[in-house]
């Protein structure tokens, strides 16, 4: 079975469906809503299936469904619809992740009074994140991106009872904007200057040769090209969706949303987004590296972005003592390894280490979201222990997704996709230091994945939590054991032996090799891992923590150093000083502004039209009306006057007349004589 690109439409409209009929349930009809949801998925995995079938097809094709959204006047807005490989692969990794998802919070949200509204969201953040990806239209793009942001907002804050729940949706709906106004004026000069907002257009897309010559040879202010300009603005959008410094900061918070929220967010969907973006912009992000006269590139501002987000969040990550912050700035670390592959130059190495990650890291959550679940909601790693022996599956499978995070070789997907990003990297002729803080990220990477295993599942219980946990049921653990067998079995399709992932992605044959040629960085990278695992181990495998009140082994070695990464290097506190105080500062000029001075000029305005107003009542009454009354008051004397003449007696008015005569006769008499 095949699917066109006209029917791509069905793969978001599916889960959408599912979200409109979870809206319109009450809170009774929980079979409704999550067998909605759940049979929503399962459709759109197969749609996503057989599109990836059609992709495979034509893997050096884009093919298009365009058709007119509106018209004003001679213009017309023109959507459409794009499948080719990057499309399809990322569609069956969405819904095919997301299902387990779904099926996993059967049981962990079972308890929950507003289940039926949890599945309408799940639904609708599954359904906006597979319309990103299907979307042939940057306009088209934004219109989903936008649904994901609103989503992500309704789940993280979905225990909105919880202050803190509140306060970190909205603190990721902000942050994200921030990104989000970047990537809004990205496509605004990109319609400006093109006219369409189309990928792939018959070879009028803005993706196509004629545009990206047209992009890379305009040039602004400071020796830019325009298509770099234009490529960075985009950039900002990913930077907020992905979690990239310096908008980090909101990925941690969103922990406080339910666990398959996190691992939703994190996995499959929303941080994906930024990756998956930059991905398919990557003809315009790559249209500057032909000019040697620009001051700066694009991929590099991008590369360099994703190297300090890399070393950041696995440096962060190793004074988390929350289970799910831990995981939360491990997805920040895994996200900059993503883009400094990006920016390296090898987009199709940051989708299969995207691919990868998101079946591990959708495993570790769960697994978290299974342990939280089993110790009636208790969190903090210092107070578990113990775990392994009383939750078997959940522990099997956890260890499964923590050594394809810290890139054990070479068994587990990680250890392949991280390799084929370090590979990259070393290749990138401008420069090694993504390289080196890749590899200083390996380091860290296995050692916080070793400290949280040994303190939630080794050693003995210290808590009542923790010692009266037990397994969660197969609609929990289920999931578990299907996602760390993908978290094995998926790094075997994109081995140097067998690269048949990058030669579809790309679609150009990549030739297979002995992943035993040029070994160097290969051996490096293993002695980096097994130098992370030993030393994690020697600090909290080999002697176990006693009690939860005992003190962190690196804490006491490094207090410092361990106080500042558990505070999150005051990225927080640091942007509540300053952006904080400044966003207060101008909060109060505009009050003082609105207060005095544009209320002033109001008040005055208003003032005048008042004093005007009475101006004018005075002159109307007093002047106009005052004269017009006395002028009319004598004239009505006059009239009476007259009127009191007019008596009707004809004897009366021939004496006037008579009298009258004897008077003008006198005049002409004494005017002769004079």
């Amino acid at each position: 079975m095949n699917l066109s690109a006209s029917s791509l439409w069905l793969i978001p409209a599916l889960p959408l469906l599912a979200a409109a009929i979870g809206a319109l349930t009450p809170r009774g009809g929980r079979s409704l809503a999550s067998g909605a949801a759940i049979i929503a998925m399962v459709g759109a995995l197969g749609l996503s299936v057989a599109a990836l079938g059609t992709a495979l097809a034509h893997p050096a094709a884009h093919l298009t469904d365009n058709f007119t959204w509106f018209s004003i006047g001679t213009d017309a807005v023109r959507l459409g619809w794009l499948l080719d490989p990057l499309t399809a692969f990322m569609a069956v990794m969405v819904s095919f992740v997301g299902l387990l998802i779904f099926i996993f919070s059967l049981g962990y949200m079972k308890e929950d009074a507003n289940f039926t509204r949890f599945f309408c969201f799940l639904s609708l953040f599954a359904a906006a994140m597979l319309g990103v990806l299907v979307a042939n239209s940057l306009l088209l793009v934004f219109v989903c991106w936008e649904l994901v942001g609103l989503a992500s907002y309704l789940l993280i804050g979905f225990w909105f009872h919880k202050p803190s729940a509140a306060a970190a949706a909205k603190k990721a709906f902000i942050t994200t904007r921030i990104g989000d106004l970047g990537l809004l004026l990205g496509m605004l000069w990109l319609y400006h200057v093109r006219g369409t907002l189309l990928f792939y257009d018959g070879g009028n897309g803005v993706l196509e040769p004629s545009s990206l010559a047209l992009l890379s040879h305009g040039k602004i202010a400071g020796g830019i090209a325009l298509s770099t300009a234009i490529g960075l603005l985009i950039f900002c959008g990913a930077i907020g969706k992905s979690g990239q410094f310096p908008l980090h900061v909101w990925l941690p918070d969103a922990m406080e949303g339910p666990t398959p929220v996190s691992a939703l967010i994190h996995a499959a969907t929303m941080v994906a987004a930024g990756v998956f973006l930059i991905a398919r912009v990557y003809p315009l992000m790559l249209a500057d590296q032909h000019l040697a006269n620009v001051s700066v590139h694009a991929l590099t501002v991008v590369a360099g972005i994703g190297a300090i987000t890399a070393l950041l969040g696995a440096a962060i990550a190793v004074g988390q003592n929350d289970i799910k912050r831990v995981l939360a700035f491990s997805t920040v670390s895994q996200l900059g390894y993503m883009m400094l592959a990006l920016g390296v130059g090898s987009w199709v190495a940051a989708i299969f280490h995207l691919l990868t990650h998101a079946f591990f890291k959708a495993l570790l959550f769960l697994g978290a979201g299974s342990v939280i679940h089993a110790a009636h909601h208790e969190q903090d790693m210092r107070r578990l222990g113990g775990l392994g022996r009383r939750m078997k599956i959940t522990f099997a499978t956890f260890a499964v997704g923590m050594m394809a995070l810290a890139g054990v070789p070479f068994l587990f997907s990680g250890f392949w996709s991280k390799e084929g990003i370090l590979h990259a990297a070393h290749a990138w002729p401008v420069s090694q230091l993504p390289l080196i803080a890749g590899l200083i990220a390996v380091v860290l990477t296995a050692f916080y994945m070793t400290r949280l295993v040994a303190e939630v599942f080794l050693g003995s219980p210290r808590s009542d939590a923790a010692s009266h946990a037990h397994e969660n049921s197969p609609v929990m653990t289920v999931p578990l054991v299907i996602l760390a067998i993908g978290a094995v079995l998926l790094g075997l399709i994109g081995t140097p032996a067998w690269p048949w992932l990058q030669s579809n992605l790309g679609g150009v044959v990549v030739p297979a090799e002995s992943i035993f040629e040029g070994p160097g960085l290969m051996v490096l990278s293993i002695v980096l891992v097994c130098l992370g695992l030993g030393v994690g181990w020697a600090l909290y495998g080999w002697r176990k923590r006693r009690d939860a009140f005992a003190p962190d082994p690196l804490a006491v070695a490094m207090p410092g150093v361990f106080a500042a990464l558990a505070a999150k290097l005051g990225f927080d506190e640091f942007y509540a000083l300053t952006f904080g105080r400044l966003n207060q500062l101008l909060a109060v000029v505009a009050d003082g502004l609105d207060r005095w001075v544009w209320g002033g000029i109001i008040s005055g305005v208003a003032w005048m039209g008042e004093a005007l107003g009475t101006f004018d009542r005075e002159m109307d009454e007093s002047g106009l009306n005052g004269g017009f009354d006395a002028a009319s008051e004598k004239l009505r004397g006059v009239g009476n006057a007259y009127s009191r003449a007019q008596t009707g007696e004809a004897h009366g008015y021939l004496r006037t007349l008579a009298v009258a005569f004897v008077v003008l006769a006198l005049l002409l008499l004494l005017g002769g004589v004079l």
